[in-house]
């Protein structure tokens, strides 16, 4: 039985997948969403909605699908483990670990041209970005009323 709780995203691309599980999003899920006990408690309301995505190039798209990619294959290569089982910190797989660490490095080249110091600065970019889009996005809602 699906609760509640549960979240898809209907037809998207599947560069939309690179996003999801990188460090970035993982760090906006934990500061706007928070947490229930040890876990994120997802919203997609407040988390998936509101995450501030810049302006991708069709090479930005492509390289995030191969990043969603490579961390499917290397999810399937270690089938029938579970995904506890993989995403077990002490356990994982390398090359999983190497999908995910690849994946941050070119989203976060995406969003600032390098890798992120620590979650400080991904946040103070993240939000900076935010107030940015919805700067943009109350004028044009202004100039349409």
């Amino acid at each position: 039985m699906i609760s509640n709780l549960a979240f898809m995203i209907v037809d998207a691309s599947l560069w939309n997948m690179a996003l999801i599980p990188s460090r970035l999003h993982l760090v906006w899920i934990g500061t706007v969403c928070g947490e229930l006990k040890t876990d994120f408690r997802y919203s997609n309301a407040l988390g998936w909605n509101t995450f501030p995505v810049p302006t991708l190039t069709t090479k930005n798209r492509d390289d995030l699908t191969a990043c969603a990619e490579n961390i499917l294959l290397a999810r399937e290569a270690h089938f029938p483990a579970t995904v506890a089982k993989l995403y077990d910190p002490e356990k994982m797989p390398e090359n999983l670990r190497a999908a995910h660490e690849r994946n941050d490095e070119v989203l976060e080249r995406i969003y600032i041209g390098r890798c992120f110091k620590n979650d400080t600065e991904r946040l103070e970019i993240l939000f900076e970005l935010y107030s940015q889009i919805t700067e943009v996005e109350k004028k044009t809602s202004t100039a349409i009323a």
